[in-house]
């Protein structure tokens, strides 16, 4: 599959309403996300109102006239945002670290890729697409612990985990980008033990 990417105005994405509808629902319907053909509808409203986010860019993969694949990002608010699972980001990070590290950069906030197109490095190609033009490189993104293809991704391609909830825990964590200034003096997860017999 020889998807083209490109970068998009929110405008233009919405044009792609049915295709982005059908990936979502592809990406995130399976375990472990588990989100019914209700989110994703619910995933289109939401990306109506986020396109008018400061910051907001966005990519699209298509083969042909179809949907593959997108992406979004924008511009993290300060103060921090208190709702979903931000709160839990800011607890692990601590008050200072968050408004450095997370507020005013680029998050990006949703990456989807259709099954068929899964292997090819077109995730690779939609996240350089809305993170490459980020000069200073302060661009994370949050995904659930749970989802470990997902966070083995993110790690190939050089982001660093800067949040870690607890071992075999279902929380979010949040990954900083490999151009990240703060990537090296993102904490690192407590060594577990193994029992003294």
């Amino acid at each position: 599959m020889s998807a083209l990417v490109r970068r998009v105005s929110g405008s233009r994405l919405l044009t792609y309403a049915d295709g982005i509808r059908a990936v979502y629902a592809d990406a995130f319907g399976p375990p472990p996300w588990g989100e019914g053909p209700d989110r994703a509808v619910a995933c289109l409203r939401r990306l109506g109102g986020d396109v008018d986010r400061p910051g907001f860019t966005a990519a699209l993969a298509l083969d042909g006239d179809t949907v593959v694949g997108w992406a979004t990002a924008w511009t993290t608010p300060s103060p921090f945002p208190a709702d979903h699972c931000y709160p839990q980001i800011s607890a692990a990070l601590g008050t200072a670290r968050t408004a450095d590290w997370l507020c005013g950069a680029r998050q990006v906030d949703e990456l989807a890729v259709a099954t068929p197109a899964r292997g090819t490095g077109l995730g690779a190609r939609l996240l350089h697409a809305v993170t490459a033009d980020r000069d200073d490189g302060r661009c994370w993104l949050l995904t659930s612990v749970a989802a470990r293809a997902a966070v083995g991704f993110y790690e190939r391609k050089g982001w660093t985990q800067a949040t870690h909830p607890a071992p075999g825990g279902a929380g979010h964590a949040a990954f900083l980008g490999p151009r990240h200034p703060a990537r090296t003096a993102a904490p690192r997860p407590l060594e577990t033990s193994s029992p003294e017999q």
